[in-house]
């Protein structure tokens, strides 16, 4: 009754990718005031071997908004950052977390009258 046996992994445990706290605390953030605005109401997170990925959605029951995906693996070549849209076009790729998220943060610019 006190034995635990540990599942079995070929050897080794798969890894998994993750958000950081800083760039979790930037995305949910970046989701907070979309649901605000009254743009977004749901999300979904998936913690992969390659990827994870951070989607939007308008409603529930609807394909995501915008995807926001962190692939390590292209680092190196086209950045690990994608931001991509409903139909699955990417819409900006980089280095940088900041720039990718910079095409949905203007749809939260409002003009002001003076």
């Amino acid at each position: 009754m006190g034995i635990v046996t540990p599942f079995p992994a070929n050897g080794h445990q798969p890894g998994q990718i993750g958000f950081d706290r800083i760039e979790l605390t930037r995305i949910l953030d970046l989701y907070g005031r979309m649901v605000a605005a009254g743009h977004w109401r749901d999300y979904a997170i998936d913690l992969g071997r390659d990827a994870a990925v951070f989607a939007a959605f308008r409603r529930a029951a609807e394909r995501p908004e915008y995807r926001i995906e962190k692939h390590p693996a292209l680092r190196q070549r086209q950045g690990m950052w994608a931001l991509v849209g409903e139909g699955g076009q990417v819409i900006k790729r980089g280095h940088e977390l900041g720039p990718v998220l910079a095409p949905i943060e203007r749809r939260l610019m409002k003009l002001v009258e003076e």
